[in-house]
């Protein structure tokens, strides 16, 4: 696991991507954690005007193309040398946001984090899990990437507009470079992966594009390393205040 670096000289940034179907209740508290917690430029790109960040409106329907072309827009907007990957039902630390990548052909991923089952008091979590929205790397690199992405499922007509997530596009991974070629994976980029002091949240509800799997049973291989918490135990959070509970 390396060893993190912070380059006061890059500017750091965010992009931020929405279907706009999010619980607003839900939608408030993420968002004004992720201003608590980041205090840098946010470009946000969502299927409705947004109050939020320099918001640009995407054309289109909730769709796994659609979900990468608001990625690649929100991308091609930011002005940032290093962007971080934002999603609207994720809870963010503001331990995440205390490096930056040192090696613009890695991808950096957070794996100190917890998938909260919504409405319930249960959260999960095991060694490497890896989300897309916990990564960070060099915006540049990024573009690549999701140009090469959009490029290979329209030339293979993969491009169709469903409203949940594909087969295919688990088959490829959502995370670069975390799957070579000859595993199915688009590239054979790489990857490092790094630990903040304490994690971030991400709130897995039956609105989530992707399979939410917060059951062991979910997984085609279990983590060994698979556990289960009360979410109110998390480390470095008080969610009773941050939610409102009544204790």
């Amino acid at each position: 696991m390396e060893k993190l670096v912070f380059h006061s000289t890059m500017k750091i940034g965010g992009i931020y991507y929405t279907d706009n179907r999010l619980d607003s209740k839900m939608l408030k508290v993420c968002q004004k954690q992720l201003r608590v917690a980041f205090d840098r430029e946010i470009v946000s790109c969502s299927l409705k005007s947004m109050d939020f960040g320099k918001n640009i409106v995407f054309n289109g329907v909730r769709s796994y193309p659609t979900y990468l072309k608001q990625i690649l827009t929100a991308l091609e907007a930011s002005t940032s040398d290093v962007v971080y990957f934002l999603e609207h039902d994720v809870l963010y630390s503001p331990s995440h946001f205390k490096f930056v990548p040192t090696k613009p052909e890695i991808y950096y991923y957070n794996i100190n984090n917890y998938r909260w089952r919504w409405e319930t008091d249960v959260a999960i979590t095991y060694d490497e899990l890896t989300s897309l929205s916990m990564m960070c790397c060099f915006r540049e690199t990024a573009i690549k990437h999701y140009k090469l992405r959009i490029e290979v499922i329209e030339h293979q007509g993969m491009n169709e507009y469903r409203s949940r997530e594909p087969r295919w596009a688990r088959r490829f991974g959502y995370e670069p470079g975390t799957k070579k070629i000859k595993r199915g994976g688009l590239t054979d980029e790489d990857c490092m992966k790094w630990k903040s002091e304490f994690p971030n949240i991400d709130i897995r509800h039956k609105g989530t594009f992707s399979h939410p799997k917060t059951f062991l049973r979910e997984f085609i291989h279990p983590p060994a390393s698979f556990r289960e918490v009360n979410v109110f135990d998390i480390p470095g959070w008080d969610l009773k205040k941050l939610w409102n509970y009544q204790l």
